[in-house]
């Protein structure tokens, strides 16, 4: 199978090296108008010097332009009949996310939307420990970077965990609340379920990265950290007393094994796979577009300076 890459800045010079190492890949095409990031793929992908050469040449490509592009883009893609994995945001407004799905709509492609923390296997075994837990909490803080102009922490960052949140923890339910406050670069935002809550934040001013997923449920506590993909659980306590003056107490901690593994090359193995088989990639355009509808939920609690 021949696959494109369309933006080949850092986020789509990864999707290329993955590509370039897979099974099953035939040949490799990149197209960018900055004409320096396409040289940098030169390496591992033969260039193109236009979308419609691209188009002509595969059978799936990554979309990874910037968030403002993704609409225009993937139109493109869909309307020349080729399979796309488009990087989250699906697009950069709701209203183009209803459009786009519209346009998608009856067409015999596979599309996704690489939401890659989907593919972190800390997700999965956090799901199977605390399926339906009373209490979550998901944060996700970065170093400032120049990478993102033209999102907001919601739509960069948290958008990862509304996705976690409400298509695998609470897939399909409707119930809810959300109450939120921050800015354009910090935000806390809270989802009330019936029975359960759930508190996600997230941050691009942090002095120190760090991505973690904590659940609570009555008979106890499990961690995750999505960088070093470990989990342990936390038992409820043993044994209680006083010891020397000093409260004590005795837990039973447990690590759970997990298969570390690179998200983004098990999502686009997926992506080839689905492509192959014609099944429904795991994220869909519609779980894509509730994505970006929460962060617009979110997004009104915040103080955003105007440009």
């Amino acid at each position: 199978m021949d696959v494109g890459v369309i933006g080949v800045g850092a986020m789509g010079r990864n999707h290329v090296r993955v590509y370039s190492e897979m099974k099953g890949v035939g040949n490799v095409y990149v197209y960018d108008p900055v004409s320096e990031n396409a040289e940098r793929s030169r390496e591992f992908a033969a260039i193109c010097k236009s979308l419609p050469e691209l188009l002509g040449q595969v059978d799936a490509v990554s979309i990874c332009v910037p968030t403002r592009y993704h609409f225009e883009t993937a139109k493109k893609v869909i309307d020349a009949g080729i399979n796309c994995l488009i990087e989250k945001p699906i697009t950069l407004t709701v209203e183009e996310g209803v459009q786009l799905a519209k346009i998608i709509e009856g067409k015999e492609l596979i599309v996704g939307v690489g939401h890659i923390e989907r593919f972190n296997p800390i997700v999965a075994e956090m799901t199977k420990i605390a399926q339906r837990p009373d209490y979550v909490s998901i944060k996700r803080h970065n170093p400032t970077s120049s990478r993102i102009t033209d999102a907001s922490v919601v739509e960069d960052l948290m958008i990862h965990d509304i996705d976690i949140a409400f298509n695998v923890l609470f897939k399909g339910e409707c119930d809810y609340k959300i109450f939120s406050a921050g800015s354009a670069n910090v935000c806390e935002a809270l989802a009330a379920f019936p029975g359960s809550v759930v508190s996600i934040s997230a941050s691009r001013l942090s002095s120190k990265k760090f991505r973690t997923f904590y659940v609570e449920s009555e008979d106890f506590t499990a961690e995750g950290d999505f960088m070093t993909q470990e989990v342990y659980i936390y038992r409820k306590p043993g044994k209680y007393g006083v010891e020397n003056e000093r409260y004590m107490q005795e837990n039973i901690i447990e690590k759970v094994l997990v298969n570390k593994v690179e998200p983004l090359k098990v999502e686009l193995k997926t992506f080839l796979d689905c492509v192959k088989t014609k099944k429904s990639f795991p994220v869909t355009p519609q779980e894509a577009l509730k994505n970006l509808q929460i962060c617009e939920q979110i997004k009104q609690g915040l103080h955003i300076k105007k440009p």
